[in-house]
C-alpha cells in the first residue's frame, strides 16, 4: 500500500507538475459543465458527474494498494473539506450558467489576495505593508473584473469569487492533513459527499440526461476526479507557496476553450482586472516564500 508523502520525500518539480495538467483537466471539465449548464440542475450535474469520478478514483485506489487506500483517520477535517467542497463546487456551476469559462476562470485568482487578507483574523499572522499593498492593488483588479460602472455592472462575476472562498478553506485543510491521510482517500470521501448532496436535490427535479449528454456527464467526472487527485498530490508533493503561482496557468486553458467551444473571448475589462490580480497573487506568494526562509 502506498504511503502518504513524508518530509524526505516531497517533490516540488513533481507537484508543480501535478498542478499543471490537473488545472488543464479541471478547465476542461469546466468547459463540458458550462456545455451542460444551460439544460439541467445543478444537483443533478453535481451527482450525476461525481458518480463517473469514481472511474479513476477505482484506478488510483487499486494502483495505491486497493480499498484499503481509500481508508481515512481525520473524520472531521475530511468532513469540513467536504463541506467546503461541495459548497464551492455548486456556486461554481452556478457562476458557468451566467459567465464566459475566462472570464469564471479569471475570478478564481482572487484565492492568494483572500488568504492574505483573512491570515491576521483567522490564522493570527502579522501581514506588513507590502502584501496589504499587493492585497489593495488585487482588489482594484476584482473590481475592474466586476465594472462597476453604472451600465457595466457584472455582478455574476461575483459567484466565483465567493466559491473561492470555499476552496481556499478546502486546500488549507487538504495541506494540513497531507501526511496523514492518502490523496485517493481524500478524494473519495469528497466525491462521495458530493454525489449524497447532489442527490438530495432530486425530488425538487431532475431532467433525464441525453445519450450525449451522459458521455459529456462521464468525460467530466473522470476528468473531474483525475484533476483534483492531481491536485491533492501537489499539495502533498511541495508546499502550496510553490505550486500554487500556477494555477494562473488555468487562465491560458480557459482562454483557449471558451474561444475553440463557446467563441468567447474575455474583453479588456477582464483582462486588465487578471493582470492586476495575478500580479498581486504572484508578489503575496513571493513575500511568503521570503518570510520562510
Amino acid at each position: 500500500m502506498r504511503r502518504p508523502v513524508t518530509a524526505g520525500s516531497i517533490s516540488p518539480t513533481g507537484g508543480i507538475a501535478c498542478i499543471l495538467l490537473g488545472g488543464f483537466f479541471l478547465t476542461t471539465n469546466d468547459a463540458a459543465l458550462k456545455w451542460l449548464t444551460g439544460g439541467y440542475p445543478v444537483g443533478e450535474i453535481m451527482a450525476l458527474r461525481g458518480v463517473f469520478a469514481f472511474l479513476p478514483i477505482a484506478v488510483f485506489a487499486w494502483r495505491a494498494g486497493g480499498w484499503r487506500s481509500l481508508r481515512v483517520s481525520h473524520w472531521h477535517a475530511q468532513s469540513a473539506r467536504a463541506l467546503f467542497f461541495v459548497a464551492s463546487s455548486f456556486i461554481w456551476v452556478f457562476g458557468l450558467i451566467y459567465l464566459p469559462l475566462a472570464d469564471a476562470m479569471a475570478a478564481t485568482f482572487t484565492g492568494p489576495i483572500m488568504i492574505t487578507a483573512l491570515a491576521p483574523l483567522l490564522l493570527g499572522e502579522f501581514v506588513g505593508w507590502r502584501r496589504w499593498t499587493a492585497v489593495v492593488i488585487g482588489f482594484c483588479g476584482v473590481l475592474l473584473m466586476i465594472k462597476p460602472t453604472g451600465s457595466g455592472l457584472h455582478l455574476a462575476i461575483l459567484l466565483p469569487i465567493v466559491s473561492v472562498m470555499g476552496g481556499v478553506a478546502r486546500d488549507i485543510i487538504t495541506r494540513r492533513i497531507a501526511s496523514s491521510e492518502s490523496s485517493v482517500g481524500t478524494l473519495a470521501f469528497t466525491t462521495a459527499a458530493a454525489i449524497l448532496f447532489g442527490f438530495i436535490t432530486l425530488p425538487f427535479g431532475w431532467v433525464m440526461p441525453s445519450a450525449h449528454d451522459w458521455l459529456i456527464l462521464a468525460i467530466s467526472g473522470i476528468l473531474m476526479g483525475t484533476a483534483h487527485f492531481l491536485y491533492i498530490e501537489a499539495l502533498r508533493l511541495a508546499e502550496a507557496v510553490i505550486v500554487m503561482p500556477f494555477k494562473y496557468f488555468n487562465m491560458v486553458w480557459a482562454v483557449a476553450l471558451g474561444f475553440v467551444i463557446f467563441g468567447d473571448l474575455p474583453d479588456a475589462w477582464i483582462l486588465s482586472g487578471t493582470l492586476l490580480v495575478v500580479v498581486s497573487g504572484l508578489y503575496i506568494m513571493h513575500r511568503e516564500a521570503i518570510r520562510r526562509r
